[in-house]
């Protein structure tokens, strides 16, 4: 699968993956991490879009976006923690003082699932981080095992997604999703 993944600084682009279906809606977007609660409460059309598109012009940009032929096909969130709630948050420990980068969030848009975009994006966001500077990166999947995961909760990854792309246990976490534990993955960069 020959895919590219590049800063998400081109808003439609953004929207064509994680944007709203619904005018009024006040989800996705992938916010309820990056901002804080209230406001991500709040967010409504068109104000939504427009902080999404605040987000897309700052550097360093809300996450990487894979394209197949210049068409946007999925949307990995990578930040540094200190810029997300995973800062403030109590169920998510923070191993020790370094300024990591988090990686919380993917979609890949339907008709191009199960083709390896998954792990292009976590190794885009690998690669953005350490261009950017982050000495480690962090993930918060599943330990799902063997185990199916619903779609819809399945945004998050799976420990063996991150294992895959070199991440390894750091802690475990007092997260869970659809069930199943979550973790804390860690990828050291420097």
């Amino acid at each position: 699968m020959n895919s590219e993944v590049r800063p998400a600084t081109v808003f439609e682009d953004v929207a064509a993956v994680v944007g709203p279906k619904k005018p009024t809606s006040n989800v996705c977007f992938c916010l309820s991490y990056r901002i804080g609660n209230k406001e991500n409460n709040a967010l409504r059309e068109p104000a939504r879009s427009a902080r999404v598109r605040e987000l897309c012009a700052q550097d360093p940009p809300p996450g990487v976006l894979a394209y197949l032929d210049d068409e946007p096909v999925g949307w990995a969130a990578v930040h540094p923690r200190a810029d997300t709630s995973f800062a403030r948050n109590r169920l998510i420990p923070h191993v020790d003082d370094l300024d990591v980068w988090s990686l919380w969030c993917f979609r890949v848009r339907p008709g191009h699932r199960k083709q390896g975009i998954m792990h292009a994006l976590i190794d885009g966001a690998v690669e953005h981080a350490r261009r950017s500077g982050a000495p480690a990166i962090e993930g918060y999947p599943v330990d799902n095992g063997d185990a199916r995961v619903d779609l819809t909760m399945a945004y998050v990854g799976t420990r063996r997604l991150f294992e895959k792309a070199g991440f390894a246990k750091a802690a475990d976490t007092g997260s869970v999703l659809n069930g199943f534990p979550r973790v804390l993955m860690r990828l050291e960069l420097a």
